[in-house]
């Protein structure tokens, strides 16, 4: 029987008007984006913590701490590919991801194709192998009030 792990990761950023939004690995058209000392992918940082998670490394905060200059305004897929060399130096792969992005807007649908494509080779994946959903939370809450965007990923680790 393979040894299999799974982790769960939840991240949240802020959102302003005037800055990039990056969210999955790609660029996203909107008036606002995230503040962050990275480019303040949530989606990437969710993935990274429940990479983490899954193997009982920590997570994100304590591997890529957000006082360390070599940090500032990196691309989360640096960080992301950091993350999926740790899990193999472990003798793990990714067996699937799953990804809920809460975000009143913009509606994400038209990017969450680009998204899984971009994320499934730094993962070491097929595409089929990432989910990507995105959901309002109905005007509720900061997400509804579009004061920040959170996600939350679940992964499933196999044993090589």
């Amino acid at each position: 029987m393979e040894t299999i792990r799974i982790g769960n990761g939840y991240d949240v950023h802020a959102l302003a008007e005037g800055l990039p939004m990056w969210l999955g690995g790609i660029r996203i058209e909107h008036n606002k984006g995230f503040v962050a000392h990275s480019d303040g992918d949530v989606l990437i940082h969710a993935l990274c913590d429940a990479l983490l998670g899954a193997l009982a490394l920590g997570d994100i905060g304590l591997h890529f701490p957000d006082n360390a200059q070599e940090f500032k305004d990196i691309d989360s897929k640096i960080l992301l590919r950091r993350c999926i060399a740790l899990v193999q130096e472990k003798g793990y792969r990714l067996g699937n991801a799953d990804c809920t992005i809460l975000a009143q807007a913009p509606k994400l649908r038209p990017y969450i194709d680009r998204m899984r494509k971009t994320l499934a080779p730094l993962l070491g994946s097929a595409v089929e192998d990432i989910s990507i959903k995105a959901t309002t939370t109905e005007r509720l809450g900061f997400t509804g009030r579009e004061e920040g965007v959170a996600v939350y990923a679940t992964v499933l680790l196999y044993h090589k």
